[in-house]
């Protein structure tokens, strides 16, 4: 009885977890099958999702409908989210870059105001996301598949000052030193 009670419970929250999560359609491409009495078609859809507080995925879903291709598309993306560390819940940390195929995109942290400034399939990514500020630029191919592939890997490598200190086994603050833009003054700046 208990157990049942538990299982609701965690339905619940998944369908809160849920419903603060954005869908964006990234493409939808009409494929053909050659058969016996002609071509049958069918619909391929591409998705980003993402709960725009750091957390990002993307699926693929194939259907006779457009619909049915879209919801499996979204089901596929929820399942494979990343999480993605945000300085200031705005921008990245540093810049990256990442490459699938022949799609190569740059990724850049911006100051505030900014806004997000990429194009396409690596756009829908980053607002998923939650970044309000970003420089994207995609080199090689505009493949839309390629391109969201791209952007993964290039969100996959960010890391937070926190994570390299611990990996490091070094404090925070000795792992950021000085920034330019100041974000951390150091007590050497006050001196001189």
């Amino acid at each position: 009885m208990a157990r049942r009670n538990e299982e609701r419970g965690d339905r619940r929250n998944r369908d809160e977890a849920d419903s603060d999560i954005v869908e964006k359609l990234v493409h939808i491409n009409r494929v053909a099958a050659t058969v016996k009495g002609g071509r049958r078609f069918s619909f391929a859809a591409l998705m980003v999702v993402g709960d725009q507080k750091g957390r990002v995925g993307f699926g693929h879903g194939k259907a006779r409908e457009v619909p049915e291709a879209i919801r499996k598309a979204t089901e596929e993306a929820k399942k494979s989210m990343i999480r993605v560390p945000l300085r200031e819940s705005r921008t990245l940390h540093h810049d990256g870059s990442g490459r699938w195929g022949a799609g190569k995109v740059m990724v850049r942290a911006a100051p505030p105001g900014t806004g997000v400034i990429a194009g396409g399939p690596m756009r829908a990514v980053l607002e998923t996301l939650g970044v309000q500020d970003v420089v994207g630029k995609s080199v090689g191919s505009s493949n839309p598949y390629n391109m969201v592939r791209a952007t993964f890997e290039a969100l996959k490598v960010q890391s937070s000052p926190r994570q390299v200190a611990s990996k490091r086994g070094k404090k925070v603050a000795d792992v950021i030193g000085r920034r330019a833009d100041g974000a951390s003054a150091a007590p050497a700046d006050a001196e001189g």
